[in-house]
């Protein structure tokens, strides 16, 4: 064989991988062997004659997947591909690896956003991934018969032998799946775990009422929401609020969190990682949930908390569910829940305490509804305090928990999607981004101003300033997600937020640390799927007179 017919052969052979891989994806590790190294390394036998055996090795492979990365490229950016019509920069057409890159850096939040500023309301942000910034989108693609989760929700839990709810595509399995959780957020479920709640705010406040000089709320925070899931989940076992992390869970979590975003961009690698001796930290952090979720269920329930639906103790159910599956959400509870309310109190105050003409009026409502002496752990008085509510709003506009929003995907093999006017082919990732949507000004005024009065204006209970359009687009503003996939601990996080709130602010005075410019904590902000901030929130805490 003449030497060009030989590296045809391998360049052909190349060919055919790029079709296999672009019908089928297989992950299969064995497969992934033979096509990419074995089947290269035995056709270079055709080239041992012409070069000798070393070298016939390296045009070999150097051949093969050169024309198999050429091929792709050129796929990629052709108007033949699916998403063509979308535009985009052409590193991310070419290669999810530049969105991982840009995830790993923490800032895809405002690179995804400068993205539709540049291209408009729908943007490639991969070879098969699209982001949508259109008020009109949402309910297509996140109500009831809208797109199931995509598949970084399964990758990013290392591909677990059971999905958790969050991670399941089938709508009919969704539902049945959520049922317990349904129960265990129901509004006779919350007042059951209304004591633990305040065992948790009340030693947080006397915690911080005993601190002398300037301390770091948001670790408290962090602290006291995952004593309350520690609760919640394990009925006990966790006291940061006491000694701190001295165990380095939390630092555990928050490392094991960051290193998500590349699956969640490339979630075929977690079939890899899985097996391999990659990301390290985020195996060892859920080993770490599986450990303690299954001491829990084999322990057994002493109160009601949530692990007493999600086992069905309740009896609610005809069956109970398997081991596995139970473990399953209590490994999603012990990692999902804790950070991301955690967060929203630290922007909160962060932002009241930037702006005190905010904090005296939210102290005054407080004390309205709670003068001193009035129990404010007592949630009564919660649903009228509607300038509380407009801060908390706010704060979850401006600094959604998830800022890239929730992926969605057609069901592999059922076929095309439209969503509104987009156009989403089978094998297509998607996502509303929930960054650029709360800040679009066609949808809220001032979008990056922090001004809770937005909320009591749309209301009609404040009038809007004069001289300019007021813009407040309900719909545009989906901090719990939307539809049947949405937040379904929602309740229980806002009576949680506002318990909070009211019971620190009835009894203690905060103000930020002199010398400390709160502005700077706005660049400290990151998006590695849920939001964090690496600044801290320093402040000086003393008993109200």
């Amino acid at each position: 064989m003449k030497p060009t017919d030989a590296l045809v052969t391998v360049g052909g052979a190349a060919l055919v991988c790029h079709l296999i891989y672009n019908k089928w994806e297989p992950t299969y590790i064995p497969a992934t062997t033979f096509m990419l190294l074995l089947l290269p390394l035995g056709l270079s036998t055709l080239l041992v004659p012409h070069y000798g055996p070393a070298l016939a090795l390296i045009v070999a492979l150097a051949t093969y997947h050169g024309v198999l990365l050429t091929s792709i490229s050129l796929y990629r950016v052709s108007p033949w591909h699916p998403v063509s019509r979308y535009p985009g920069p052409l590193p991310a057409k070419l290669s999810k690896w530049w969105m991982v890159w840009k995830g790993c850096h923490g800032k895809q939040h405002l690179y995804i956003r400068a993205l539709h500023d540049r291209y408009g309301d729908v943007v490639r942000i991969g070879p098969n991934d699209i982001s949508i910034r259109d008020v009109d989108a949402v309910a297509p693609m996140m109500g009831t018969n809208g797109l199931p989760k995509g598949p970084s929700t399964y990758a990013m839990a290392m591909e677990p032998p059971i999905v958790s709810v969050i991670g399941i595509r089938d709508p009919v399995a969704h539902a049945r799946r959520r049922r317990p959780w349904t129960r265990a957020f129901s509004t006779t479920a919350l007042k059951e775990y209304e004591p633990t709640l305040v065992k948790n705010i009340t030693r947080l406040y006397e915690q911080l009422a005993n601190q002398k000089g300037s301390v770091n709320l948001a670790t408290w925070f962090s602290w006291m929401t995952y004593d309350f899931m520690g609760d919640m989940v394990f009925g006990g076992g966790s006291d940061m609020l006491t000694h701190g992390d001295k165990d380095g869970i939390w630092s555990m979590l928050t490392n094991g969190g960051e290193g998500h975003v590349m699956y969640h961009h490339v979630p075929w690698l977690a079939h890899f990682a899985k097996r391999l001796p990659m990301s390290l930290q985020v195996k060892k952090m859920r080993r770490w949930a599986l450990e303690r979720t299954v001491a829990r269920y084999k322990h057994g329930a002493t109160t009601k908390d949530l692990f007493y639906y999600l086992s069905n103790e309740d009896g609610a159910e005809k069956m109970s569910p398997p081991a596995g599956q139970v473990i399953s959400e209590g490994v999603l509870a012990t990692i999902a829940a804790s950070d991301t309310t955690s967060s929203v109190l630290s922007n909160a105050f962060w932002n009241i305490l930037r702006y005190p003409q905010y904090y005296k009026r939210l102290q005054a409502e407080v004390d309205q509804y709670y003068p001193a002496g009035e129990n404010a752990l007592n949630p009564k008085h919660y649903s009228k305090m509607v300038f509380l509510d407009a801060v908390l709003n706010e704060t979850m506009r401006m600094y959604p928990v998830v800022p890239s929003g929730s992926e969605r995907a057609p069901i592999p093999g059922k076929g095309d999607r439209t969503i509104g006017p987009y156009f989403i082919p089978n094998g297509t990732q998607t996502r509303i981004h929930f960054w650029s949507l709360h800040r679009d000004a066609r949808y809220f005024t001032h979008p990056d101003t922090f001004w809770p009065e937005r909320f009591l204006i749309a209301e009609g209970l404040e009038r809007a300033p004069e001289g300019e359009p007021f813009m407040q687009n309900a719909n545009a503003f989906i901090p719990f997600s939307f539809g049947p996939s949405n937040c379904v601990g929602k309740n229980l996080a806002q009576v949680e937020m506002r318990m909070v709130f009211c019971h620190l602010l009835q009894n203690l005075e905060f103000e930020l640390e002199k010398g400390w410019d709160p502005a700077e904590r706005d660049h400290t902000i990151e998006d590695h799927v849920v939001i964090s901030m690496k600044s801290p929130l320093p402040v000086v805490v003393r008993r109200r007179t």
